[in-house]
């Protein structure tokens, strides 16, 4: 019995060398959310510590390029409304007092 115990840790400490996650991070699946985040950054062009201000900067540019009357697509604008609710809604709340 010890000794599977002692083989299972070997393998656990080789499997965090080699591959940089322990064996059972690979069972928890995708991290969704932060893949939703990236991607919502990587489509308006803003750095992960974005401001309100940044982020609503960067939807109305994206916005002005791709509006269907400057030919692009209801699903463009769709996407791109969606990217900048995610991202302000993942921003920390700020306090009653404070302005947003």
């Amino acid at each position: 019995m010890i000794r599977l115990l002692v083989i299972a840790a070997i393998i656990s400490v080789g499997c965090k060398m080699v591959l940089g996650k322990w064996p059972w991070d690979y069972l928890r699946g995708p991290d969704t959310k932060g893949q939703a985040l990236f991607k919502a950054r990587k489509l308006l062009g803003v750095p992960e510590r974005a401001t309100h201000a940044e982020i609503i900067e960067a939807h109305r540019r994206l916005i002005t390029m791709i509006h269907p009357d400057k030919g692009g697509t209801n699903e463009q604008v769709h996407e791109a409304n969606d990217a900048r609710d995610l991202l302000l809604n993942d921003l920390p709340h700020q306090g009653e007092g404070q302005i947003k």
